[in-house]
């Protein structure tokens, strides 16, 4: 009898901030069994795009790039506390983010299963924001 491989799974710390000109970076480390690997996506927002925006713009760039590594099993820990409420809830969305909402729940959907847990470490936030900073400088 063949043996099926168990479906691909990751843990991921997840951190990212945007600039003013609303190009970000988001970055992510990716733990699994076979080791650590730190992935970086980048994104881009609209004109006057809020906080929480960047949030589901961020955390829907990191889903998608895992989903293309053949990710199904994934558990993504975010440091906005906010974005993890709002997706917790079946309550209604402020009108400024449904679209990014929607986004983001469509993306999380293309896993077989996934789970959003609090990530209370801010280096990857750091990370990004130190690269935005210096990418706004130049």
């Amino acid at each position: 009898m063949k043996r099926r491989d168990p479906a691909p799974s990751v843990h991921a710390e997840v951190g990212f901030a945007a600039g003013p000109g609303g190009r970000g970076v988001a970055y992510a480390r990716l733990r699994r069994a076979a080791g650590e690997h730190l992935l970086r996506v980048g994104f881009r927002l609209n004109a006057g795009f809020s906080d929480r925006e960047v949030g589901y713009a961020a955390v829907t760039e990191i889903a998608r790039a895992l989903q293309r590594r053949g990710v199904r099993h994934a558990a993504l820990a975010v440091g906005d506390a906010a974005l993890l409420s709002e997706l917790a809830c079946t309550s209604d969305v402020p009108d400024t983010i449904v679209l990014p909402y929607v986004r983001l729940k469509c993306a999380l959907n293309g896993f077989e299963r996934v789970e959003l847990l609090p990530n209370l470490s801010p280096e990857l936030t750091q990370r990004a924001r130190a690269e935005v900073a210096l990418d706004t400088a130049a």
